[in-house]
């Protein structure tokens, strides 16, 4: 029987939790035994005995089963003195923020636990039902609209009124993912009328068949392209080639939605300051980037910026603030990626298994994605780990090498 163990969140302002009693009840019928901290689950709205109706089995913060799991479940990765409780073997799930972790790289390495981190499995059918960051991504590409509508100084829907006609809001969204195309579809609903840009011209008929207009990317011939379901990071001159064409959008929106980010890497400026000052007093941006870089000049991650009328908004976890859904959904992802693993004498981690040979981060105290924590002239430069016949699978086995155009993820 496989321990799995859900402790409370510590990060500020993280509300979700990584097992809800639903997700709980499904693993428990694959034969799981879980262990659940209490409280864990209150932010998001689940209580403890709905969690053990369900089956899991309840702990105080001071009496965790750290050293009798062999799985650990959690949204970010829990305190390192945490983690060095954890015995060899134990595997840890979660959106573990891998890009530059060097210091929870080492600590999983010491105690030789394994480690899967979500942002970084792949975009394929197989792994469509795990896929966290499009589950979250929809959140936030929801609530960034309720956002800047709720900070317009004006109706989004068209009003026809006995004092005469209301135009409906004009909403321009930067990046037709995951977050951009529920952006979309949720600023339809309220009325708007959207129009979405997007390096990619293949997402075109995605925009379309929501109800958006699409804006054609400039005509340029290192024009991004797409490579396994991500945009591809597009240049500089791109960029400002881009950046022209939007001056003259920006002027005419009500709302921007901006959702374009790079894994690893600063997020691409898309509305610089110069754009900022065409805009119209009383409109509203939200920068779902903010937290790397933003994609807009002068937004602040958590807080709401006026700048000459414009409202700048960074929208920082916005999947949190929808806590209930966004756990229910991410625990969802993670049940279905442990269904996946679980075998009848435990977990199979077979590094050449195309859903883990990309996010196994660590194996047996061997870290296999150097080119993501480290970058990639350090992981090329960088003497071999020491290893055992245990862990040399984890050096052969299904290890991409760095892309010096990192895809960018649909929140994303």
């Amino acid at each position: 029987m496989v321990r799995l163990l859900i402790p409370r969140e510590f990060a500020p302002g993280e509300t979700r939790v990584a097992a809800t009693p639903e997700t709980v009840r499904r693993l428990s019928g694959r034969g799981a035994e879980v262990h659940v901290e209490q409280g864990a689950g209150a932010a998001a709205g689940f209580r403890d005995a709905e969690y053990a109706e369900a089956g899991a089995q309840l702990h105080p913060a001071h009496d965790l089963p750290w050293s009798a799991v062999e799985g650990l479940l959690c949204v970010a990765p829990p305190a390192p003195e945490a983690l060095e409780q954890l015995r060899p073997g134990t595997l840890v799930v979660g959106l573990l923020a891998p890009y530059g972790a060097t210091g929870l790289i080492e600590t999983l390495n010491g105690c030789r636990a394994s480690a899967i981190a979500l942002e970084l499995l792949p975009r394929i059918s197989r792994a469509q039902a795990m896929d966290v960051l499009s589950s979250q991504a929809n959140i936030a590409g929801y609530k960034a609209v309720l956002l800047a509508a709720a900070a317009l100084d004006r109706y989004v829907p068209m009003l026809m009124t006995a004092a005469g006609t209301i135009q409906p809001s004009r909403v321009l969204i930067l990046g037709a993912g995951v977050a951009g195309l529920q952006a979309l579809a949720t600023a339809r609903r309220l009325g708007g009328v959207v129009y979405v840009s997007d390096v990619r011209p293949a997402v075109k008929e995605q925009v379309e068949s929501l109800g958006g207009r699409f804006i054609n990317p400039p005509e340029l011939e290192d024009r991004p392209a797409e490579a396994g379901g991500y945009a591809k990071e597009a240049s500089e001159a791109f960029l400002e080639a881009q950046r022209i064409q939007l001056a003259e959008q920006l002027a005419l929106a009500d709302m921007v939605i901006c959702t374009a980010q790079v894994p690893g890497r600063t997020a691409p400026r898309l509305i610089s300051e110069a754009m900022l000052d065409g805009m119209r007093p009383g409109s509203v941006v939200v920068d779902l980037a903010v937290a790397q870089g933003g994609n807009c000049f002068g937004t602040v991650p958590g807080a709401t910026v006026e700048r000459k009328g414009v409202k700048l908004i960074g929208a920082e976890a916005l999947p949190s603030s929808v806590a209930n859904h966004a756990s229910a959904l991410y625990a969802r992802n993670v049940a279905a990626l442990i269904e996946h693993l679980l075998g009848e004498e435990g977990f199979r981690l077979d590094p050449t298994d195309p859903i883990l040979e990309g996010c196994l981060l660590t194996y047996e105290g061997v870290c296999r994605r150097r080119d993501v924590v480290y970058g990639a002239e350090q992981a090329i430069a960088a003497p071999a780990a020491p290893t055992s016949p245990a862990a040399e699978p984890a050096l052969t086995g299904g290890v991409q090498p760095s892309n010096p155009s990192a895809p960018t993820p649909s929140l994303r």
